[in-house]
């Protein structure tokens, strides 16, 4: 439930604070006061869109906060802070508990904690997501079990791909090559002893130029001197000249080999770093490039496989037969339990829907098995609520329904229906009673009233017989304080509580109006008794 609202300049709110309760919490109060806003709040805090517009005038940014408690959850103390700012610019800010998130974190976050409802806003019903988790929340102790079980198997099937999917994309991102392995050894050792392998080159080079080829090049010229006096000397000469040629050609190779010899950390990194991956993988997944790659293959394989092939039994084969079986035999029983409990939650929908005087309308569900065999978390099954309102007309998706005031009664029927399951602590309903009256609103009253029992509610209404049935009643109004309008919030006491619903009833508070609105008062607690 929400402990504590805290509001700062959005329209006409400066700086409010609401401590709301457990049960029916009614906000009544004049027009323009800013009771909308309050919801638009709650709205925004919910995830929905933000228009710069609703910033106070004179104001840089709007804030938005509200304190949670949520039994049984994962957080200290189970009170959760939830906030968002908006700035002026558009830099949007969201926290739970202190940490930053996304505004499609924080709508999912609050899709678990408040449900709105008004002329313009039916959030969660409106999912065709939530559907199929709603009647299974219907027919619980019947397909508890069997979903859970149904979903360790499906969860099963997800981790295989899932794992699958990792190893390929790992050896895929590592772009290995056939060899690349000794190629990197190799130049990983000539680069640890590159200091080695350049000083004995220096050295060679050093030698070479400065003793053996200086050395051959005067005794060759020596034996020049005297070659015309023996043959021999001549022989030697020319044989000591080809050597000296080919000591020539293996010093300036020496240099050349010598020049390259630069040592480059930087490279060595990447070397050392190219053949860290290539281990990792070895460990994983092979003894050689090879077997990584072929490994690589035969999963990919195995993918395709479980992805691609038509019907699921038919891509698994013998080796997940077995477990499709289940999975399908679940699946089915799961839909025989679901076409069971459409009809009667139909049944006690449309009976609500007859007290909220739509007598014409009648919902159903619709549940599609799906032929393909294509599994999804819920089994075969593919769940939505239908609505047809006149006689005569084709059932059509809720989301189809044009009229604001239909679509508030038919989700009052709903969740006054699923009360005992709906999982969402706050339900919140902005002024759906509009365009109802009499018995209508007496039985609208009641129905929220019943729901207030299970999960706390706020309600915005115009109506005296809905305001009579609050627990907790706030007054909203506005005044003017150093020129500028400002939003104020008053939770009433019982005298004030009977001289709102007298306001709202007559226009007037007159003794005939509170006497009515006593009168109204005593029936809802003895309705509440």
């Amino acid at each position: 439930m929400i402990n504590t609202l805290h509001i700062k300049n959005i329209g006409i709110i400066d700086d409010i604070t609401i401590n709301l309760n457990e049960g029916f919490n009614v906000l009544t109060g004049e027009t323009g006061a800013g009771k909308t806003l309050i919801i638009g709040s709650l709205q925004i805090l919910a995830g929905g869109r933000f228009s710069k517009e609703m910033i106070r005038k004179g104001e840089k940014n709007s804030y938005v906060e509200m304190s949670v408690y949520l039994p049984n959850s994962e957080y200290e103390d189970d009170t959760v802070i939830v906030s968002r700012e908006i700035n002026i610019s558009g830099k949007n800010t969201c926290k739970i508990n202190g940490r930053l998130v996304t505004v499609n974190e924080l709508k999912k976050f609050m899709g678990n904690v408040i449900d709105i409802h008004g002329q313009n806003e039916n959030q969660s019903i409106l999912d065709i997501g939530t559907h199929i988790e709603l009647l299974d929340d219907y027919a619980s102790e019947k397909i508890k079990d069997l979903k859970l079980k149904y979903q360790k198997l499906y969860k099963e099937k997800q981790r295989k791909l899932d794992l699958l999917n990792y190893q390929v994309t790992e050896i895929e991102n590592a772009n290995l090559k056939i060899n690349e392995e000794e190629e990197l050894e190799n130049t990983r050792k000539i680069m640890m002893s590159s200091e080695k392998i350049a000083v004995n080159l220096s050295e060679a080079e050093e030698q070479l130029n400065e003793n053996t080829i200086d050395s051959m090049s005067i005794v060759i010229k020596s034996l020049e001197k005297i070659e015309q006096y023996n043959e021999e000397y001549e022989k030697i000469a020319s044989r000591l000249k080809e050597c000296y040629y080919e000591i020539q050609e293996a010093s300036r190779d020496i240099s050349c080999l010598n020049s390259d010899m630069e040592f480059n950390e930087e490279e060595q990194a990447k070397v050392e770093e190219r053949l860290d991956l290539i281990n990792s993988l070895k460990r994983k997944y092979g003894n050689n490039i090879k077997e990584i790659l072929d490994y690589k293959n035969k999963i990919n394989q195995e993918i395709f496989e479980i992805k691609n092939l038509e019907g699921y039994i038919t891509s698994l084969k013998n080796k997940f037969k077995e477990l499709e079986n289940e999975m399908k035999k679940i699946a089915n029983q799961m839909n025989s339990i679901r076409n069971e409990y459409a009809k009667e939650l139909s049944e006690k929908i449309n009976k609500e829907l007859e007290e909220l005087e739509m007598k014409s309308a009648r919902f159903s569900i619709n549940i599609e098995l799906s032929e393909e065999n294509i599994f999804n978390k819920n089994g075969l099954d593919k769940v939505e609520f239908l609505i047809s309102t006149n006689v005569g007309e084709e059932a059509k998706p809720l989301i189809k329904i044009a009229s604001g005031g239909e679509m508030s009664r038919i989700m009052l029927a709903i969740k006054n229906v699923l009360a005992d399951v709906d999982k969402i602590p706050v339900i919140i309903f902005d002024e759906i009673d509009t365009g109802i009256s009499g018995i209508a609103a007496n039985v609208t009253g009641e129905k929220i009233k019943k729901i207030s029992k299970k999960h706390q509610v706020i309600c915005v209404t115009h109506l005296a017989s809905i305001a009579a049935k609050g627990d907790y009643n706030y007054y909203v109004c506005k005044e003017i304080e150093n020129d500028k309008t400002k939003t104020r919030v008053k939770q009433l006491t019982e005298e004030e509580i009977l001289k709102e619903i007298a306001r709202i009833s007559s226009g007037t508070v007159t003794d005939i109006s509170i006497n009515h609105a006593k009168e109204l008062r005593n029936m809802s607690l003895k309705e509440i008794a």
